[in-house]
């Protein structure tokens, strides 16, 4: 064939294939329309009554009733919340122009023999506004004690607008809470809850008179964002909060925080912020542990507190790394208080407080609350890591004696001995690079100007000796100071990196 024949040919066999193609298609049916093409198919009527759901009606069901959960509550809950309002009468003080006062540093009459300016007169009255809640129908109500802290005054308005005068049944610093007593019956009161069995995740609502007494009662919603935090704030020496993104703002503090039952399962206390207002981070004290307060306060006029006899503080990464656990975790003791349970129940320094009663311990903070909320008397099994190994310790809990607080009495060696000192611990070891032969009490504190620092005497400083006598932990170097008065001659033998040597000097007059 010449070229022009092989053309043709080409061109044959190209229909052909076309009408093939065409024919085959049809046979298997794959040229019928597209839904794009047709537009939407008619529905069938045929179809069971049972089928699911469109997933968008689904959706608008779920948030429906989210929605009246939300609502359900508030209207339950509301009734038994109160606004609170207090009234403190601050003694006034000469104050200077420039900002700070003068009278600290220059004397009572600085303005009038200076400046020939009048004294001011009469007294600030602050007032406060908080929340509360009632939990019983008596006219009990739970609220925090820096609500109430230092008030003449203590007004409580109901949600229908009728106002008390409150009166203190108890309070406690140490978990910031206080209970009021309001001279009216049949309230309603709220339910509670069990803050134990609370997750992370999990639904709650917050209600309380926020930044001014025209927005009370208002309700916010969040999750349960964290549990057990502790360490963060000073207002409470027992720590142990639900975290929460429930807006909580000035104000909130001592109002309900609420699962979706409607139960009270923590009391709105703080919050983390830069701004002074709401940034997702309020915390809640548990209503497990506010409960046992209140009830001891009604049943016995005062907190009743377990108590286990040990100095202890955090275990951090590296000590962590030294004694073989995998992570940060537990409570390190430091001290053990002479003749106290755990002192009888054979706990040592250096041992590692893993669980409380089968409970894993993340840090001191959550021992010492476990500890305190426990009743005297209780059986308890610690589970400790002493050289490298885990054991379980059963102590018979103590009640906490009534002492100062170890800030006070830190503060009170700091003025009278011009500094303080604390128990070596394994980590102040590690920093100071101290033998582990060195017993003594470590210098955290002096103050500048005094005849101690004056004499030489030094943060980090490792004092062995007291006036001759050896000291290896805080309640010895206590006993010895304790004899001296102002005016005695105190000889401190101190170690000081490598080297030892003597300070001494009088102990200042009082």
């Amino acid at each position: 064939m010449n070229r022009r024949q092989w053309t043709g040919f080409g061109i044959l066999l190209l229909g052909l294939g076309i009408i093939i193609g065409l024919i085959l298609a049809s046979g298997l049916d794959m040229t019928r329309q597209t839904q794009a093409d047709t537009g939407p198919l008619p529905i069938d009527e045929t179809a069971s009554p049972n089928a699911p759901a469109e997933p968008a009606a689904q959706s608008t069901e779920v948030l429906d009733a989210l929605s009246n959960a939300f609502a359900s509550v508030a209207e339950q809950v509301n009734p038994s919340v109160v606004t609170i309002f207090t009234r403190t009468v601050v003694k006034g003080r000469r104050v200077s122009p420039f900002g700070f006062p003068f009278d600290d540093f220059f004397g009572d009459d600085f303005f009038k023999r200076f400046f020939q300016m009048p004294e001011p007169e009469g007294d600030i009255i602050r007032e406060g506004l908080g929340s509360g809640v009632i939990v019983r129908s008596n006219g009990i109500i739970l609220t925090n004690y820096h609500v109430i802290k230092d008030a003449q005054d203590i007004n409580v308005r109901l949600v229908d607008g009728r106002e008390f005068k409150a009166e203190i049944k108890g309070k406690d610093q140490r978990t910031d809470l206080a209970v009021l007593k309001i001279d009216v019956d049949d309230l309603k009161a709220i339910r509670f809850g069990d803050s134990d069995k609370i997750r992370v995740g999990q639904w709650v609502l917050a209600i309380g008179s926020p930044l001014d007494p025209n927005l009370e009662h208002t309700v916010t919603a969040g999750i349960i964002s964290g549990k057990g935090r502790s360490g963060f704030t000073g207002l409470a020496t027992y720590q142990d909060y639900i975290q929460t993104d429930a807006a909580i703002n000035p104000g909130n503090s001592g109002g309900p925080l609420v699962n979706l039952n409607g139960e009270l399962i923590g009391i709105n206390t703080a919050i983390i912020t830069r701004s002074g207002g709401y940034m997702g981070i309020g915390f809640a004290i548990p209503v497990n542990l506010a409960r046992k307060v209140m009830e001891d306060i009604l049943k016995k006029g005062r907190v009743v507190r377990g108590w286990l006899g040990v100095y202890i503080g955090d275990v951090t990464p590296d000590m962590a790394k030294v004694y073989g656990l995998d992570k940060p975790e537990g409570a390190i003791v430091s001290q053990v208080v002479e003749d106290s349970p755990a002192d009888k129940a054979g706990l040592k320094e250096e041992d590692i407080i893993l669980e409380y009663n089968g409970k894993k311990i993340k840090n001191r903070f959550e021992l010492s609350t476990r500890v305190a909320s426990t009743e005297p008397g209780t059986d308890v099994t610690l589970t400790i890591l002493r050289d490298g190994r885990k054991k379980r310790v059963q102590v018979t809990l103590g009640e906490l004696p009534e002492e100062p607080q170890p800030v006070a009495r830190e503060k009170q060696a700091v003025q009278r001995l011009g500094f303080s000192v604390e128990n070596i611990t394994p980590e102040l070891r590690r920093r100071l690079g101290l033998n582990r032969d060195v017993r003594g009490v470590v210098v955290v504190r002096v103050r500048r100007g005094g005849a101690a620092a004056r004499s030489g005497l030094d943060v980090g400083d490792v004092i062995l000796k007291v006036n001759r006598k050896a000291v290896e932990n805080v309640r010895q170097f206590n006993e010895i100071i304790s004899e001296l008065k102002p005016g005695d001659p105190i000889a401190l033998y101190v170690q000081r990196g490598d080297q030892r040597l003597f300070i001494a000097f009088t102990l200042p007059e009082e």
